[in-house]
């Protein structure tokens, strides 16, 4: 006989900490449905995130280096892919509801705009005084209304779980504003978990990158940031001499390692010391319990801002990028001037939500590539 939902929540409560989120405990969704039969609630949630579209374009929006760039640097998909992974690794040491931590994870990024944290940044100078564009928010916007592919309900319906680790989805690059009817201390630790596992993994791979680019050197690493020069006796210790490409794989594995280790062991001391015994208990606690050492935030801070001063702020890196919002925002304006050039369903939107937040949702979910074609298509026909 397949196994049911309700065995599947059994096993949770079987094998998950009291203090986990338990899919048979949650709030529900905004529209009543069916429950699943052979999946749990957020089981259903993750494979409707990866059915969207808006998952999909991830694939085609720029991490650190401008879409297109190169074949083997990262983009906003495999990032969301990797911070996904280290999410469910994390859950399951800890034993936490590794389904909820997985699916907040991808799902933190499909509200994000073309071209990175610049482009996020431009519309969001775009929309002052008008609402404002933060990608967290148009998460939610995404999953709560833009999707439009169920009969029943508008955007994917997801349950309060995941929406609320999306609302309070908060990292050194993401600051959400407050969202009503998420008014917590805090989130999940499942959602505590996706907040760290997504600064775990862009600091490795932007590093991985940034070497991959030959724009980090590992020499200049080895003398400036701790915890490289750390990983790399390590693995010089436990492997000797190796090639290129497989030195600096192991490294940044190695990194990720340390990582994770660090957040396990520390987490589970806070933990115990906060004394909660549920997952509401969880979000009325005044601090985070997902979090790093004291010592490794440090080093953490460290490798953060030598990845500001050596890579993001980079010429080869920033000059693209700056190019690039240049074609957002005139693209922006463009449409703000002639809304029917616009897509069918962003001009549905118009009398809804106003022109302002239609053109942003519109822009906001394009990809980099298409944010090109367009400039091209629009610009070069004016120019002709």
């Amino acid at each position: 006989m397949p196994r049911t939902r309700q065995e599947l929540e059994d096993i949770e409560r079987r094998i998950l900490a009291p203090y986990a989120q338990f899919s048979g405990d949650t709030r529900g969704r905004a529209y009543p449905e069916n429950p699943p039969t052979w999946r749990t609630h957020y089981q259903r949630d993750r494979d409707r995130v990866i059915h969207s579209r808006a998952f999909r374009r991830l694939e085609y929006k720029t991490q650190v280096f401008l879409n297109g760039s190169g074949d083997h640097y990262r983009t906003r998909l495999t990032h969301t892919i990797e911070v996904a992974a280290v999410s469910r690794n994390i859950a399951s040491a800890l034993r936490l509801n590794s389904d909820l931590a997985e699916t907040i994870a991808l799902a933190h990024d499909l509200g994000h705009s073309p071209f990175g944290h610049k482009g996020e940044t431009a519309l969001a100078r775009l929309m002052k005084g008008h609402g404002g564009f933060e990608h967290n928010q148009h998460s939610l916007r995404i999953v709560e209304w833009l999707e439009q592919k169920y009969p029943d309900f508008p955007g994917l319906n997801l349950t309060w779980e995941v929406r609320e680790g999306l609302a309070k989805h908060y990292t050194a690059y993401d600051h959400p504003n407050k969202r009503t009817g998420f008014n917590a201390k805090n989130s999940s630790l499942e959602a505590q978990i996706a907040n760290l596992a997504d600064e775990i993994t862009y600091y490795s791979h932007d590093l991985d990158d940034g070497l991959d680019s030959e724009l980090l050197s590992e020499q200049d690493l080895i003398q400036k940031v701790r915890i490289f020069a750390a990983a790399a006796r390590l693995v010089k210790k436990e492997h000797g001499d190796l090639p290129d490409e497989c030195r600096r794989y192991f490294i940044i594995r190695t990194i990720i390692d340390m990582q994770i280790h660090d957040v396990v062991n520390n987490s589970e001391a806070l933990i115990r010391a906060a004394r909660v015994n549920s997952a509401d208990d969880v979000r009325r606690f005044p601090r985070a319990l997902i979090q790093h050492s004291p010592a490794r935030r440090e080093t953490n801070r460290e490798l953060r801002n030598y990845l500001y001063r050596n890579l993001y702020f980079n010429p080869v890196v920033h000059l693209p990028n700056l190019r690039a919002v240049k074609m957002l925002k005139e693209l922006f304006n463009h449409f703000l001037k002639h809304p029917r050039q616009m897509g069918a369903g962003a001009q549905k939107r118009l009398k809804k939500i106003g022109l302002r937040r239609a053109v942003c949702d519109y822009i906001a979910g394009m990809t980099d590539r298409y944010v090109m074609l367009e400039y091209q298509r629009i610009f070069k026909k004016q120019n002709q």
